[in-house]
């Protein structure tokens, strides 16, 4: 876990230059309901909104679901090098859009998503009720369920934790309609040290990967 905080702490200055402006988040009245919304975590140190990973994730969804509107949702949390406090805070915003979105917009799709750090934030909102090294998952309720479609992390570090591992096996619950994008060498969710390779779900395909599973979920 040091080794894994320590590079979180390095790691923001590498793609500095390459962090878009952040997709806004959608005022809360906004009407009428999208038939998509995708909740997104960013990663550590990017600036408020959906990041980089997040925005061409939601660009790649939009081109897979015809016609159907895409909203997005950025988690509102620090995305800070404290990922022991600033995680949790990200599970707890995340939770609670959920909950909004399922009392004001029952009939949206929901699709959750995360980058790095805020996988972690996503980890913790969906697998199962379990310690997971010092971080204490606390799922969304039972009945939140039915409401996300898909769950699609990328570089996520809790896979690295004790008794962690890829969101699908995780979860129960979310497991069938998870995937978790790991790429080859990422210091963050393998056993490498490819500080590149945590950047680079763009330009791997993964991103794009992960959206044409979630199109398949929201059918």
């Amino acid at each position: 876990m040091r080794r894994l905080l320590a590079f979180l702490g390095s790691a923001v200055l590498a793609p500095a230059a390459v962090l878009t402006t952040a997709i806004g988040i959608p005022s809360a009245a906004a009407e009428p309901c999208p038939d998509i919304e995708v909740i997104f975590a960013r990663g550590t140190g990017a600036a408020p909104g959906v990041g980089w990973v997040g925005e061409a994730f939601v660009n790649s969804l939009r081109s897979k679901v015809g016609g159907r509107s895409v909203g997005t949702y950025a988690v509102n949390y620090p995305a800070g090098f404290d990922f022991d406090t600033s995680a949790p805070a990200g599970a707890a915003d995340a939770s609670a859009r959920v909950q909004w979105m399922a009392d004001n917009c029952p009939d949206t799709k929901l699709v959750l998503g995360g980058m790095s750090q805020g996988a972690g934030v996503i980890d913790l909102i969906t697998v199962d009720p379990r310690p997971l090294g010092r971080f204490h998952p606390t799922p969304l309720p039972p009945h939140l369920a039915d409401h996300v479609a898909a769950v699609a992390v990328f570089g996520n570090p809790l896979r690295n934790i004790s008794g962690g591992g890829p969101l699908p096996q995780m979860s129960g619950t979310y497991g069938p309609k998870s995937i978790d994008m790991c790429a080859l060498d990422d210091l963050f969710c393998t056993p490498g040290k490819s500080m590149l390779a945590h950047f680079a779900y763009v330009e791997n395909g993964m991103v794009d990967q992960a959206a044409d599973f979630v199109a398949g979920r929201l059918g």
